[in-house]
């Protein structure tokens, strides 16, 4: 398993449309085949700057997903609400402490 690190950057009046959005499709992409786990986060400091965090059993199911008719819906419209490019990472746990 590893982790999907995307940093989304958006202008400051499309953020309530980006969360609309993913509330909308947030199952879908969670109940996608090898998602583990979903998670959003925000930036304390700077409101417009948002993490996603998935979790994948393996590179062929993120692209699988990466490939599929969901994504593609989701990423035409997120991407049209950018004020940066997105940067992305797919990383491993070397070490967790719980």
């Amino acid at each position: 398993m590893f982790i999907r690190i995307v940093k989304l950057s958006f202008e400051a009046s499309k953020i309530e449309l980006f969360l609309e959005n993913f509330n909308q499709n947030k199952q879908k992409i969670r109940n996608f085949e090898g998602c583990n786990s979903l998670k959003l986060l925000q930036d304390k400091n700077n409101p417009s700057i948002f993490f996603s965090y998935s979790y994948w059993e393996s590179e062929s199911h993120l692209e699988a997903y990466r490939d599929s008719e969901l994504f593609k819906q989701i990423w035409k419209k997120t991407k049209a609400w950018f004020n940066n490019k997105p940067e992305a990472w797919s990383v491993d746990t070397v070490e967790s402490l719980t």
